[in-house]
């Protein structure tokens, strides 16, 4: 299930960073979002493990600086991502030994948006005359990604 419909993913692409896309690179974007933020919780379990606690808080997310600027640009975009969908999308992936807070759970669609942001910006950055990223464009950001998150 994405976690934006795909007018939506479209308008907040163009909005984001000047991209037009389309239907066909929303499973793309939806595997992208459910992988990074799953790679995310498994690096705020292990923080929120090691800090003696049974439950992630928002705290143990690994939020760099970066990407919180990117959150903040998502909210100033005034877009929303659905937590339904998200928090379904991550229920198909390998389960967590540990729980979400309710608090890190809330947090999950602004960290969502920030990784779009974050994504949208970077396939600019890297090919700065493109509007329409192809598959590779695609596929070279997100091993940048996979690289750093």
């Amino acid at each position: 299930m994405p976690v934006i419909a795909v007018s939506r993913f479209e308008h907040f692409f163009r909005a984001a960073a000047g991209l037009d896309v389309d239907k066909s690179d929303l499973k793309q974007y939806s595997d992208f979002i459910n992988r990074k933020l799953h790679d995310m919780l498994v690096v705020a379990e292990a923080a929120a493990k090691s800090n003696g606690r049974d439950i992630i808080q928002p705290w143990d997310l690994p939020i760099t600086k970066g990407l919180q600027e990117s959150m903040h640009d998502f909210r100033d975009l005034d877009e929303e991502l659905d937590l339904a969908s998200i928090l379904a999308d991550l229920a198909a992936l390998p389960p967590l030994d540990l729980s979400l807070g309710e608090e890190a759970e809330a947090r999950l669609p602004a960290v969502a948006g920030g990784l779009s942001v974050a994504l949208a910006r970077a396939i600019r950055a890297m090919e700065p005359d493109r509007k329409n990223p192809a598959s590779k464009e695609w596929t070279r950001t997100i091993r940048v990604f996979d690289l750093l998150i």
